[in-house]
């Protein structure tokens, strides 16, 4: 078996479109309407005005697109901005069980590279699932140890899924993949301490642009490690603990990535999915209302404690990551989208006022898709709701018409006066258009 960094150059190049199976090239396309999505709702987020101010002082040229904003780039900004958009709601993709956000990194990078210079929609949904396998392959080979030890695997593993997906739409040989791998590895970083924070996006908009500057570097003949992956100083052995090296090049081209790639139905952490669920399911069911409640237990996999357990959020991103908040909004309003996790929502004094009344109960035999709430009522009451695999998880998938409505809704909510149809019309015709970066241009905003 070819060593890891040979294996994954050698497939990023040598992989073939028609050799990318049909269901996969249609679970990329689902992937680009759900980053849409998220990227458009998320345009003009505080720290999206912040990012572009700053970028805006170091613009080299137009050429493009912001999503849901009315201004163009260059490539590198362009990536970045995109990227931080798509994630900093946490509403994206998520990649099971790594937690990593697969698209957020990719997408951006190929769909600005692809408005310099002219390529297919095809070449561009190909180059997607290559990036997506090279970060998903990584991603497994260093979980759980690395993003238990603080790495923010979507910036640290997306990093290289960008500069593969992009150094194959530029058509690079295998020698200058590898260099593109390795200008990659130079730039993987990122913390899970930023997340509620604004910082988050620094580290996914870079893992987007240093991709792309990966991929663009090696082009030039800019010399990457030979060993970027297993060298004894590489990725595996600096940001990974009995890293499992094997795995990488062990099917590849034969078992994909895409396939474990999940939907949120709620902008959340992943974790929380089943049990704002439940609380939701409670609500409508037996009628149960916050101010009823006087004790909750959470019990599900250890990760939803050490993730979620923050009983008083300050902001919308914290409240993003919070069991307290989330438990408390659901059951307060019988409702779980973006308004309910803002930073206005956060600041509620009903809603703050509930968190002494959570505890958690770790169950390593639960998956993360899994959870169970138990309240017990003023009354001395008690009712219970398990979820062993939420809406949006792997056995209980958004379908096609579900991401386009949620395209849709967050289209809306971001206010930018992009059309949604059209770009959702586009996505889905992407592998039988013949310029990838006309598509990118439907996503623009309106003054």
């Amino acid at each position: 078996m070819a060593a890891p960094s040979e294996a994954l150059a050698r497939f990023a190049v040598r992989t073939r479109t028609g050799d990318i199976p049909a269901a996969m090239r249609h679970e990329a396309k689902r992937s680009l309407v759900n980053f849409f999505a998220t990227a458009l709702a998320g345009c003009e987020d505080p720290a999206l005005a912040a990012a572009s101010k700053v970028f805006d002082g170091f613009r080299s040229s137009d050429d493009c697109t912001v999503i849901g904003r009315a201004q163009r780039t260059d490539a590198l900004h362009a990536a970045s901005l995109n990227a931080m958009s798509g994630n900093v709601f946490d509403f994206d993709d998520t990649h099971l069980p790594t937690i990593l956000h697969p698209s957020a990194p990719v997408a951006p990078a190929l769909f600005a590279l692809a408005q310099t210079r002219r390529v297919s929609g095809g070449d561009l949904l190909a180059a997607f699932v290559v990036g997506v396998e090279v970060e998903g392959r990584l991603a497994n080979a260093v979980s759980p140890w690395h993003y238990q030890r603080g790495w923010h695997i979507t910036s640290t593993c997306g990093v290289f899924g960008a500069a593969a997906a992009c150094a194959r739409l530029l058509g690079l040989d295998e020698q200058r993949m590898r260099w593109a791998l390795g200008n990659a590895s130079a730039q993987s970083s990122g913390l899970v301490e930023t997340l509620g924070s604004m910082a988050k996006s620094i580290g996914v908009g870079n893992s987007a642009a240093n991709g792309l500057l990966s991929a663009l570097l090696a082009q030039e003949g800019f010399e990457g490690p030979a060993l970027p992956i297993e060298g004894p100083r590489g990725f595996l052995k600096v940001m990974g603990h009995e890293a499992d090296a094997d795995s990488i090049a062990e099917g590849l081209g034969e078992r994909w990535e895409l396939a474990n790639n999940t939907y949120k139905p709620y902008p959340c952490g992943v974790v929380l999915n089943p049990v704002i669920e439940a609380c939701l399911a409670l609500y409508a069911d037996e009628g149960v209302r916050l101010r009823d409640v006087s004790h909750a237990e959470l019990r599900g996999h250890p990760l939803l404690r050490q993730r979620t357990d923050r009983a008083h959020p300050e902001s919308g991103r914290e409240a993003q990551v919070s069991a307290q908040h989330a438990v408390a909004v659901a059951l307060a309003t019988g409702r779980a989208g973006l308004d309910e996790f803002s930073a206005a929502s956060a600041a509620r004094d009903d809603l703050r006022a509930f968190a002494p009344k959570l505890a958690f109960v770790d169950d390593a035999s639960l998956g993360v898709e899994s959870a169970s709430v138990r309240l017990i009522l003023a009354n001395g009451k008690e009712v219970a709701r398990g979820i062993a695999s939420a809406r949006g998880s792997l056995a209980v998938p958004l379908t096609d018409a579900e991401l386009e409505s949620k395209l849709r809704e967050l289209c809306r909510w971001g206010a930018s006066g992009c059309e949604a149809d059209p770009l959702i019309d586009a996505l889905w015709s992407l592998d039988g258009r013949s310029d990838a970066g006309a598509v990118a241009a439907l996503a623009a905003g309106r003054d």
